[in-house]
């Protein structure tokens, strides 16, 4: 009986007619049986390419910044497992969440970047390996790999009916809308009421997010976006007020859809000249929450523009926010209970396998992309 051509993977001999192939490694293609083991052929494969072989059929899979650059520095590679600190939990990643901190890293911009190499991504979704519950999580770095440990602080359970894409738009895009409306002093029903925010980016992660926030706050909410299809998108998620910055300027548009008045939250996450224009969008006692460059530009703000309205700019970084337990259990706590009542549910609008990792790293960084980024890890 002669078998037709198998897959090549590795075969160790132990057992042949033929002392001199007894411990030799093969690779199986074509094998002829006649006598089980005793008449097998197997051609010859290198220790090197063996070595080599093996690593990538049983190292785990990671998505690797090998230097500072663009996304062309992005590589799949193997990669040890990680060792989890004391007390750490071991997730197997089913899929990561892209965010623009991500593209500022692969450049070297993201503070507390460690030297390349370093496995990438902070956002995921998966399997903990103590209980096979499904899980969500956040971390700094290498979460785009197929196992990751991670604080059990920065785990939450994924709502029953969500993919594991779902779960890992959620962790970042929310926790980031919700601080920004607690930041804001908005979080309460009263002061939502009559309230208005201007989100920059509404047809993002972050800004998506916001606006189902919003919406459940009573929010009057105004957003930008590249086009009116993306506004479009967001307004079926309850956006009031679209502007489309490449056909306005969004401050000349707020002075005019409000009248004059300004809004009383400016969600601002552009950088360069975008926070001080952000300030002067701003009504009496105003405040701009900062959470982000991504023109790449530090933001530039001017503080006499603060003074006629008693208006003030804050910072929102989650890296900072999330070591401390205390707030982001009260953060969960709300989020969770909106979530389990259905008010909250990630919208993804693109879906990549790891491998065509640099593929969504463009999209996200051109701006090309609606809503939620992801990668299927596995």
């Amino acid at each position: 009986m002669e078998m037709k051509s198998a897959p090549a993977f590795p075969v160790f001999v132990i057992r042949h007619g033929d002392p001199n192939k007894l411990g030799k490694v093969y690779t199986r293609r074509k094998v002829r049986i006649r006598q089980g083991w005793q008449n097998c052929v197997w051609p010859r494969i290198s220790a090197a390419s063996l070595f080599f072989a093996l690593l990538h059929w049983f190292a785990m899979k990671a998505l690797v910044i090998s230097r500072l650059g663009g996304p062309e520095v992005l590589q799949v590679e193997p990669v040890a497992d990680p060792s989890p600190a004391p007390g750490n939990e071991l997730v197997d990643v089913q899929a990561g969440g892209l965010n623009f901190a991500d593209i500022i890293t692969v450049r070297g911009g993201y503070p507390g970047t460690p030297p390349p190499p370093f496995v990438a991504g902070r956002e995921f979704c998966g399997i903990r390996a103590r209980d096979q519950q499904r899980v969500m999580g956040y971390a700094q770095w290498a979460a785009f790999a197929e196992r990751v440990a991670a604080s059990p602080f920065l785990l939450w359970p994924v709502p029953q009916a969500w993919t594991a894409e779902e779960g890992a738009a959620f962790p970042v895009n929310y926790f980031t809308a919700y601080f920004a409306y607690w930041k804001a002093g908005l979080l309460e029903p009263a002061a939502g009421s009559g309230s208005r925010v201007l989100i920059h980016a509404v047809a993002g992660g972050v800004g998506t997010a916001a606006v189902q926030i919003g919406k459940l706050l009573g929010i009057e909410m105004y957003g930008t976006a590249s086009s009116e299809e993306k506004l479009a998108r967001v307004k079926a998620l309850g956006l009031q007020h679209g502007i489309n910055y490449k056909q306005h300027d969004y401050e000349e548009a707020v002075r005019e859809l409000t009248h004059g008045e300004g809004v009383d939250a400016v969600f601002e996450m552009l950088g360069g000249e975008h926070t001080t224009k952000s300030a002067r969008c701003l009504r009496d006692f105003g405040r701009v929450i900062v959470y982000g460059a991504a023109t790449g530009k530090r933001p530039e703000l001017d503080p006499r523009v603060l003074y006629s309205k008693g208006s003030s700019v804050h910072g929102l970084w989650l890296t900072y926010l999330s070591a401390n337990h205390r707030l982001m259990a009260e953060a969960w706590e709300q989020l969770s209970t909106w979530t389990a009542a259905g008010h909250l549910k990630p919208v993804v609008g693109h879906v990549f396998p790891l491998d065509s990792a640099q593929e969504a790293y463009r999209l996200l960084l051109e701006g090309r992309n609606f809503a939620k980024v992801v990668l299927r890890i596995s």
